[in-house]
């Protein structure tokens, strides 16, 4: 008893601590979201020999269930995340609110936050999950404040709309046609879109015929299942030794992979930009940059033994393949220690040409897009589309419609 007694009032203090981080790192915004997360008891929702400090950790992600190859398939969210898209959402008391993705917590904050005049639906397609977070839910007392449904997220809920607002909790490829039609007029629909492999998660709101994004966090989610689930085509490449390089593309595959074999045998070709940048300075447009601009862009993934492996903290998981031969975003230190300049370093034949490739769109980015306001982002549904591409936009297809990504002119 003492123990639990214990345990709990240091649960308590993490907790503000938590929330006193969140609120000096601007993700909590508004008092409401701020009084969820001092409240709620995020240890009561992750698995039981989770150390409180990792669980009210700013960063931790936490998974609670696995397949059968270990890959994660349902975990609690970073808390950073998860608030960021309830405010985000502007979740406010008294809306309705749906999220896709069941873990438990969430839901506890969307309760808390909406209040006993609003309604929370909490839908996941995995019964284990659901069981686990109606179980959770209401051993902290939430029973009758959340519902939660096993259902298709991609599929639309009968008798739940419109809704105020709809979070989705997992990664996302697309937009769902069911989504848009739940939703309100003036409502928000808050998910983690993938682009190219490269993840945001984005605000959206209603303009006539399409969808505009009103904010943007850089964000990763366990991949959406059933029908909304996209898999991604893989290229193996095995080096000398056997061991294997992974090339996954989010769409735009080359034709044949086989034109691949055996490039790991030969010499790698390096070619750099001159675009350098300092320590600890973000630059998570680059890669949407090119996730967004260069035809034949993937992530890369290496098995431990690979050169590759050895030299983990000069590249980045981005690669490009140009028919037989591949490049992959690197970097290399500068004198004194100020920083990296950016380059690519490649494989294949005619390592040249991916290479290249990649390094103009390292130089273009670096012309008309760094160190400028934020990206923006529009969807449009199937029916309707853009009437003017202007220079700095990227143009992504996807299954239901069509996406932009905006980066501001030039002044």
């Amino acid at each position: 008893m003492i123990d639990e007694i214990v345990k709990q009032a240091r649960a308590a203090e993490l907790r503000d601590k938590l929330a006193d981080e969140l609120i000096a790192a601007r993700y909590i915004r508004s008092e409401p979201v701020e009084e969820a997360v001092r409240t709620v008891p995020r240890h009561a929702f992750v698995p039981a020999d989770t150390p409180l400090e990792v669980t009210y950790d700013v960063d931790s992600a936490i998974v609670t269930k696995r397949d059968e190859r270990g890959v994660a398939i349902s975990s609690v969210s970073a808390t950073f995340v998860q608030v960021a898209m309830i405010e985000q959402a502007e979740v406010r008391p008294g809306m309705s609110v749906l999220e896709f993705g069941s873990g438990g917590y969430n839901a506890a904050l969307l309760a808390e936050v909406v209040g006993p005049g609003g309604q929370v639906v909490s839908v996941d397609i995995d019964p284990e999950v659901t069981e686990r977070a109606t179980e959770l839910l209401e051993a902290a007392g939430y029973a009758d404040r959340v519902t939660v449904i096993t259902a298709d997220a991609h599929n639309e809920l009968p008798g739940h709309g419109p809704i105020d607002a709809i979070i989705v909790t997992v990664g996302a490829w697309d937009v769902a046609p069911a989504w848009l039609s739940q939703l309100k007029a003036d409502g928000r629909l808050v998910l983690p879109l993938r682009m190219n492999g490269v993840s945001r998660s984005i605000a959206f709101r209603r303009e006539g015929d399409h969808l505009v994004s009103t904010s943007a966090v850089v964000c990763g989610f366990v991949p959406m299942q059933g029908t909304g689930e996209h898999a991604d085509r893989e290229f193996r490449l095995p080096d000398p030794q056997g061991h294997v390089i992974t090339l996954r593309f989010d769409a735009g595959a080359p034709d044949d992979p086989s034109a691949l074999d055996g490039v790991l045998a030969g010499e790698r070709t390096e070619v750099w930009s001159g675009v350098t940048i300092g320590n600890g300075v973000s630059f998570a447009d680059l890669h949407l940059w090119l996730a967004g601009f260069l035809p034949g862009f993937c992530r890369m993934a290496v098995d431990e033994g690979t050169e590759l492996a050895q030299e983990r903290k000069t590249w980045f998981p981005f690669a490009v393949v140009r028919g037989d031969s591949f490049a992959y975003l690197s970097v290399r230190p500068l004198p004194q220690g100020k920083g990296v300049e950016f380059g690519a370093r490649a494989y294949g034949p005619h390592g040249g040409q991916p290479a290249n490739a990649l390094v103009d769109q390292i130089r273009a980015w670096d012309a008309r897009a760094r160190d400028r306001s934020e990206p923006t982002f529009a969807y449009w549904p199937t029916g309707t589309s853009p009437t003017h591409i202007p220079e700095n936009v990227a143009v992504l297809r996807k299954a239901h419609g069509l996406l932009t990504i905006s980066w501001p002119a030039a002044e």
